[in-house]
């Protein structure tokens, strides 16, 4: 866990959750919601996987060196191959079932429901909200988030701001009151803190168990 920064208010009204690799660890389904559109995307330009694959990576890997090192989502990257947003959100509702994968984590439910008592809680996730809701529901925790913004909420991809603005608002807090916490610098955190937003880099869902003992 890196802690970057606190809300720049001093106090935290909203906690601003990425979903997938921070509120749950599962290398097998992580690999799975990658290979899975991309085969998809390989199957309509009938190429191999692994064409489809090398190309979208050296795409990812060229848009980096040209900005600074940053990282650039699968769909920002299928978007560039010319997948619309509206077709990303169709295949991941079709392609993802959480359920497959994850179960009850009753850790996390403990952790959330105590955060819930002081602020709100929201999941913003390059997912669309359906696929968000399967997920939180095979955690356990779907009752601990009063808001779900997803790819299909501002048909955008994280890290544009859009996001990360709906959901403070949703939550009825300001984004200086806001903290998001998320695997990614680039993709989660870095455009909150330009936000005036707190920031917290997690290495997956056992460093959300230890956001008590951070004192939030």
């Amino acid at each position: 866990m890196k802690i970057y920064a606190m809300p720049a208010a001093g106090r935290i009204e909203a906690v601003l959750f990425d979903m997938d690799s921070t509120l749950y660890t599962h290398d097998e389904y992580a690999a799975f919601q990658i290979e899975s559109p991309i085969r998809r995307f390989a199957e309509i330009r009938r190429v191999p996987f692994e064409t489809a694959r090398s190309e979208i990576e050296a795409y990812r890997a060229e848009w980096a060196r040209s900005h600074g090192g940053a990282a650039l989502s699968l769909g920002n990257a299928l978007e560039y191959f010319g997948i619309s947003l509206t077709e990303i959100v169709k295949w991941r509702e079709e392609l993802y079932d959480p359920a497959d994968f994850l179960g009850k984590d009753e850790r996390l439910r403990g952790v959330l429901e105590e955060l819930k008592k002081s602020c709100a809680l929201a999941v913003v996730t390059n997912n669309p909200v359906l696929a968000a809701r399967k997920t939180l529901a095979a955690l356990g925790v779907a009752h601990c988030f009063s808001v779900i913004v997803g790819l299909d909420t501002c048909m955008v991809s994280k890290p544009h701001e859009a996001p990360f603005l709906k959901a403070a608002s949703a939550c009825g807090a300001t984004p200086h009151t806001c903290l998001a916490v998320g695997d990614r610098y680039d993709i989660d955190i870095a455009v909150p803190l330009k936000l005036g937003m707190g920031g917290i880099v997690v290495d997956g869902v056992e460093d959300v168990y230890r956001l008590l003992a951070t004192r939030l």
